[in-house]
């Protein structure tokens, strides 16, 4: 009905002459009333059988109206984005995340006047065809509805939410461009989002991290390729302002799921990246990094483990290589294995990430739990170890760009005070300081550097990390040609160290702050 009246108020539009808006008026009311009685039904529609659960039935109804809908949704996006049965004239070259319009080409190559007001026409019989704004309406009203208390039918049941976020999954982004915008309004819902992560027992994060790994993987070829438009754009936008509330209310989901998120983030999204690395437990309260003679090997967090909920060691069983890691990692044999290691990571002419960030996590829990394993100082095993010559040799012998896609895994785990950001910190220190190319370590410093000159907000290990670099004369940083190779990138360093380091470490006016922001 509320498409009926949307096609009859632009018929009557169109002939009064009248100018189009941009997306029409939607009539509303039909879709309120509508969902107002499935809620009803939802309630008060059900008999249970003898010896059944009334609550459980409700939710099994529930669950069948979200999935007609979903199926609904589907079909009206599939009918209007059906590739044309024409012999070929038109190819589909894309859809906007937002509006759901592809775009056309000639056949020929070359956009004529012609194809550019065929492809215009498409595009506007396309958008009269599916309206994303009735589902939405509708979700959004169940939402409401079932968000109101009422003994019959509890909106914070797991079950009644569990069955919202299946929805959701259902219709996310790589299925339904042309519903982006209005999934993801959905899924931040704060009748929705708050609500699912509140679940007893933590139950529902793994519901919520389902949801945004769905967003993410939509928006990851485009963040790989810089392929912004102006709807990914606004879709990415989004996407930030999401993980900043959860930054703020719930820190704790970025940084126990801060594994599997980094799979999916390209390297080039660094200020993405430093939100969930950001994360910290809220009972936790954090050192100042810029504390002089700071000791982080004395904090008694330092101690404590992370805890981590993504399954790290996922990509190491899915290629193969974690029996053959875990006995040379016990016993340094075979060395066949060290040697053939870069070129596992090497699929199909391109580096699998997944598995170097898993390789690297896993090393590092092993290296950990050997150093706790022995009674001597931990500075003598860290230097002479099993991991430490895994992170050696693929330093040395992997090209430039799997070593920057390793050196960015370690820094993945220089987060919050803990057992992993110590020792990883201890890692990427002692791979530039051994190193014997000027080569390796600009790299490192890169890695670190770029990471800094983003905006806030920047991980506490990474801080600490960079401060002890530059500070400790064991490093002679200074001393490197890539710190003054260029007057702008001597400008990046020194206001970047009198950031770590206080005003007394080369101060800079306040043009030449600006001037080296922007030549990063």
């Amino acid at each position: 009905n509320a498409k009926r009246r949307l096609a009859q108020q632009r018929r009557q539009r169109e002939e009064s002459g009248g100018q189009e808006d941009d997306g029409g008026t939607v009539d509303y009311g039909v879709i309120d009333v509508y969902a107002k009685l499935l809620v009803l039904l939802v309630k008060y529609g059900v008999t249970a059988a003898p010896g059944e659960n009334p609550q459980a039935a409700r939710v099994a109804l529930l669950n069948r109206v979200l999935t007609t809908l979903t199926s609904t949704l589907l079909a009206e996006y599939e009918t209007a984005f059906a590739p044309a049965a024409a012999s070929g004239a038109m190819a589909d070259g894309g859809q906007d995340a937002g509006g759901g319009q592809h775009q056309a080409a000639s056949s020929s190559g070359v956009e004529t006047p012609l194809s550019s007001s065929s492809q215009q026409q498409q595009q506007q019989q396309k958008r009269s065809l599916f309206e994303q704004r009735p589902f939405f309406r509708i979700f959004v009203d169940l939402l409401h509805d079932l968000n109101a208390p009422d003994p019959i039918l509890d909106s914070s049941n797991p079950r009644v939410l569990a069955a919202f976020a299946t929805a959701f999954h259902a219709l996310q982004p790589a299925v339904v461009p042309g519903f982006a915008f209005s999934w993801l309004e959905l899924v931040s819902h704060r009748m929705f989002l708050p609500n699912v992560l509140l679940i007893k027992n933590q139950k529902g994060w793994v519901l919520v991290h389902r949801l945004l790994v769905d967003l993410f993987v939509f928006l990851e070829p485009y963040l790989r390729r810089v392929e912004l438009t102006d709807a990914i754009r606004t879709l990415y936008k989004g996407t930030l302002r999401v993980l900043l509330v959860l930054l703020h209310d719930f820190p704790e989901f970025l940084s126990d799921f801060h594994h599997s998120f980094c799979d999916l983030i390209p390297t080039s999204c660094i200020q993405l990246r430093n939100l969930f690395l950001s994360a910290f437990p809220r009972s936790m309260r954090l050192p100042d990094p810029f504390t002089p003679n700071l000791k982080v090997d004395l904090l008694p967090e330092i101690s404590q483990p992370p805890r981590v909920l993504s399954n790290c060691v996922a990509a190491l069983d899915v290629f193969g290589l974690r029996e053959p890691l875990d006995e040379y990692l016990r016993t340094r044999h075979p060395i066949s294995f060290l040697l053939d290691l870069p070129r596992e990571l090497k699929r199909d002419g391109a580096y699998e990430i997944p598995l170097i960030n898993a390789l690297v996590v896993h090393i590092g829990t092993t290296a950990i739990a050997q150093l706790h394993s022995k009674t001597s100082g931990a500075s003598a095993p860290i230097a002479h170890s099993a991991p430490m010559d895994v992170f050696q040799h693929l330093t040395n012998n992997l090209d430039s760009e799997g070593r920057y896609f390793l050196l960015n895994a370690i820094a993945n785990q220089l987060r919050f005070p803990n057992q992993h950001t110590h020792y990883y910190s201890c890692v990427i220190l002692f791979v530039f300081a051994e190193a014997t190319s000027d080569y390796v370590k600009e790299q490192v410093t890169r890695v670190l550097l770029e990471r800094l000159i983003v905006h806030r907000p920047h991980p506490w290990g990474l801080l600490i990390t960079f401060i002890e670099l530059i500070k400790n004369p064991r490093y002679s940083f200074w001393s490197h040609d890539f710190t003054h190779c260029a007057s702008e990138i001597e400008r990046v360093f020194e206001s970047v160290a009198r950031s770590c380091m206080g005003p007394g470490h080369h101060m800079l006016n306040q043009p030449d702050v600006a001037a080296a922001a922007a030549a990063a």
